[in-house]
């Protein structure tokens, strides 16, 4: 048992990076609106990220190469090599910088939950000193350069985040059968785009670029492959307890106006008492937090890839990237900016990306030139195709509801 804690890391991160303010937001909106009914749907993004992420992870121990810079080197055509690196930017580099901001905000709504609102009138803007504290804060662990610091500070993170939406989840006495009877799928059409973003927020083509990176930076040799495998498949169960959870508080509450998850967390109050709402605004205070450490620092190693950087954490260049994206993230949720075209292209950008890298993955994982005696066997492929299945109809959903929305 201690040597298996002592593994935990990757999966952990790439756990804390997938349950962010969207998530928390998307689960809350499915459990108010649909009841324990899509618990199903967390179910199948659960198997559908670990079959993903144990492609990515194998990716990363075995080459010990980022997935970036797989990309770079296995692509042999010029003009499609630039295109996949235009595509990758445009989606995770630009991407990231947009949703930092819904990241940080997630964690203000938490911290204003709590302690209270804390904003600075300057002429005609106010600006919001909690994102400007969480920033710093991000900016100090990010900075540090320090890989098993990030370790311990996620591990400590996530532990906070169960530990707040599982209590949350008891404290509003869930009925144990609805709970058992939502774990199996029903032909509930008026959930299908509820299903699809519960399933698009805990499968994004980040996460696999990250994961890819973190474990060459944990794991040296391809022995650690069981180990590295073990490891995501509990950090990323725990993610979707914690996904779970979430759902059902809100299906449990009986609200039924609720906008976002700061809206439940304030509402749980006279229900359920003030505790209820402390332990629901402190997990969406450590997703935000988590969130808006990973989405910096998945964009640096992406364009760490991209351009063949030498150098880990601590180079001046990867600093420059997370800092960059760090910082838009601040100023944008400071001054409560929705910058909303940049999120519509980042939005199209992923949704052309999550395929093609699903496609991508599953092409290089098959090489014996990359992988050897590790390339996927006949049952990995299997599941490899349903999951390329489901993130094209996720690739397609996500392109339309953005097109709808002009």
């Amino acid at each position: 048992m201690r040597n298996f804690l002592k593994n935990l890391g990757p999966g952990i991160l790439v756990s804390a990076a997938f349950i962010g303010p969207g998530t928390v937001t998307v689960c809350t909106l499915a459990g108010v609106e649909f009841g324990y009914s899509l618990l199903w749907a967390l179910v199948l993004s659960i198997f559908s990220c670990i079959i993903l992420q144990e492609m990515a992870a194998r990716l990363g121990v075995v080459s010990q190469k980022d997935l970036s810079d797989v990309i770079r080197e296995e692509i042999k055509k010029p003009i499609f090599r630039v295109l996949a690196i235009i595509l990758i930017f445009s989606a995770i580099v630009i991407g990231n910088a947009a949703y930092e901001a819904g990241n940080i905000t997630g964690a203000v709504l938490g911290a204003e939950a709590i302690f209270g609102i804390q904003n600075l009138q300057i002429g005609d803007f106010k600006l919001n000193l909690w994102s400007i504290f969480i920033g710093a804060v991000a900016f100090v662990l990010l900075f540090t350069g320090s890989y098993k610091t990030l370790e311990k500070i996620f591990i400590g993170l996530v532990l906070l985040m169960s530990i707040s939406f599982v209590l949350t989840a008891i404290l509003t006495k869930p009925d144990i059968l609805e709970i058992l009877s939502g774990l199996v799928p029903t032909s509930n059409a008026a959930g299908l785009l509820t299903v699809m973003a519960i399933v698009g927020t805990t499968v994004v083509p980040y996460n696999l670029f990250l994961h890819a990176s973190l474990v060459s930076e944990k794991w040296k040799e391809a022995s650690y492959l069981p180990i590295a495998r073990k490891e995501l498949i509990v950090s990323i169960i725990l993610g979707g307890t914690v996904s779970m959870a979430i759902l059902i508080s809100a299906a449990s509450s009986g609200l039924t106006n609720v906008n976002s998850a700061a809206d439940m967390a304030v509402s749980l109050e006279p229900l359920f008492g003030k505790f209820a709402t402390w332990f629901m605004s402190l997990g969406l205070l450590a997703a935000g937090i988590t969130s808006s450490i990973t989405a910096p620092l998945a964009a640096a190693y992406v364009v760490k890839g991209c351009f063949g950087w030498e150098g880990g954490m601590k180079s001046a260049k990867f600093k420059t990237v997370w800092a960059v994206v760090l910082i838009l993230g601040v100023f944008f949720s400071s001054l409560q900016i929705n910058p909303i075209e940049i999120i519509r292209f980042a939005q199209i950008a992923n949704g052309i990306l999550l395929p093609v890298i699903a496609i991508f993955l599953f092409w290089v994982v098959n090489k014996a030139s990359v992988l050897g005696k590790h390339r996927n066997s006949k049952l990995q492929n299997v599941l490899g195709i349903l999951v390329i299945a489901l993130s094209v109809f996720l690739g397609i959903k996500a392109i339309l509801s953005v097109l709808q929305s002009f």
